[in-house]
């Protein structure tokens, strides 16, 4: 039996600050705006006012979050802003909403980050037994008890002292009270950027939340780096030894806006290369290419182009149904991906539909939009992946809650399988090197430099980063 739930990804968390600016609340909640994709549970922000941090948080979207009285509170030069996707075992709650925020020897801090802690059970089990009272169940409290304990003389080096004890992938952002400290993890699989904004500076998950405030991209955060960012100013250090990168490919095929740039490249240009390796690699004979919108869009126009069959909208997504008060009513049970897509009936009938996505998790919801392509009429239905098969789930922080009643579609079944179980006439994915081959379409990288592990089964894997098999279990 498959399962009925989700078949994308849950999105990871999105982290957004600003110095340096009388608008840093405004500014903080348009990025996150323009970061609502990576997490949509709950939002929070926080400003520095002088020596007071002022914190509004809450469950559901940025604009269900906050109104203009929350904002107007929110008062301060300072700011620092999150969007968060939660993992399986924690609960939506906005006790766990971030940013997290405390006041300890080492002065006032505030906390956002994207990523996960493969060490945090042990770490979190120490620091108990040393006193420590945790609120929440997220990751990021995990480092900032272990900065309040660290013995460092300052802040700083508190900082750099419990990111040497964390093992995992993270981008994470503090608010203190000089200014903004900004880290990447060692390996790089988060991305964290770097731009300006008027006087001060701006970090964000993606450079998509530049463009909407109209700030400069400066750089990306290096791996392993982290960023002293105050009094209009930035200074650099490398707080460990930067390591092997290990980019996360996910961020390309689905995590990311297509109009960012992640890992030195934009997503749009690397999405449109991987339909244009799958047409090398899994051509069709059809006649017209759709996409699952939007997900699929840009690998649909790639594969299209290449293969010189025309692209068409043959399905129509509705972006108005509501997130949280239709997800459990018996409405949404009942039509299920019906309230999000509906096809062009009078164009598909009777042809040959080539169907392009960026992925395939679990297969319910593509399922679903192949029934009703097949009810509105299509001849033949054909299925592109612009990604490789997803064998297991990682353990990064890009969560697909893999449990006995969820499992992975590809983690034991084979390509005839998934495409028996979709009903369509034929299926083809990308490659792992021809993903490789896409990625690196402009040479800027080498292949070495982007994590594979997800496309493997766990004998199979035998990249540089990989957690230790209790870790992973």
């Amino acid at each position: 039996m498959y399962s009925q739930h989700n078949d994308k990804n849950h999105d990871e968390c999105g982290v957004f600050g600003v110095t340096d600016n009388d608008k840093a609340a405004a500014l903080t909640h348009l990025g996150l705006y323009a970061l609502q994709h990576r997490g949509q549970k709950s939002a929070g922000i926080v400003t520095k006012d002088r020596d007071t941090f002022k914190l509004h948080r809450g469950i559901g979207l940025v604009s269900e979050v906050f109104n203009k009285q929350d904002l107007a509170a929110l008062s301060g030069r300072c700011a620092l802003g999150h969007v968060r996707f939660v993992k399986g075992w924690e609960h939506v709650t906005t006790i766990n909403a971030q940013p997290l925020m405390v006041n300890c020897s080492k002065g006032q801090i505030a906390i956002a980050m994207n990523g996960s802690i493969l060490n945090e059970e042990r770490l979190r089990t120490d620091l108990v037994n040393a006193g420590a009272i945790f609120q929440t169940q997220t990751d990021a409290e995990v480092i900032l008890h272990l900065i309040a304990h660290s013995t460092a003389p300052t802040l700083e080096s508190a900082i750099i002292d419990a990111l040497t004890q964390v093992e995992g992938a993270f981008a994470v952002v503090f608010l203190t009270d000089n200014g903004l400290i900004a880290a990447r993890d060692p390996h790089g699989v988060k991305p964290l950027c770097l731009g300006k904004k008027d006087n001060g500076y701006v970090i964000a998950s993606e450079s998509c939340a530049f463009t909407l405030i109209d700030a400069t991209i400066i750089r990306e955060v290096h791996p392993g780096e982290l960023l002293i960012i105050n009094n209009n100013a930035v200074h650099s250090r490398n707080y460990t030894r930067p390591l092997q990168s290990s980019f996360c490919l996910f961020e390309y095929i689905y995590f990311s806006r297509p109009d960012s740039v992640i890992f030195g490249q934009s997503v749009y240009d690397v999405r449109r290369r991987t339909g244009q390796q799958l047409a090398l690699e899994s051509p069709v004979d059809a006649d017209f290419i759709i996409s699952v919108p939007d997900s699929g869009n840009c690998a649909a126009i790639g594969y299209a182009q290449t293969l010189n069959i025309p692209f068409n909208l043959g399905l129509i997504r509705n972006h108005y149904v509501g997130r949280t008060h239709l997800k459990n009513s018996p409405v949404a049970q009942t039509v299920g991906v019906r309230l999000k897509l509906a096809p062009i009936a009078p164009f598909i009938k009777g042809k040959r539909v080539c169907l392009v996505d960026d992925s395939i998790i679990r297969g319910n919801t593509v399922k679903k939009i192949v029934r009703l392509i097949k009810n509105a009429g299509a001849q033949e239905i054909h299925m592109r992946l612009a990604s490789p098969l997803y064998k297991r789930n990682c353990p990064y922080g890009s969560d697909m809650e893999y449990e006995d009643d969820r499992p992975l579609i590809a983690a034991n079944h084979t390509a005839d399988d998934i495409k028996n179980f979709l009903e369509v006439d034929s299926i083809g994915f990308l490659s792992i090197d021809g993903l490789l081959t896409a990625v690196n379409g402009t040479k800027t990288k080498d292949a070495k430099a982007y994590c594979t592990m997800c496309f493997y089964s766990q004998s199979e894997y035998t990249g540089e980063i990989s957690p230790e098999p209790e870790l992973f279990e």
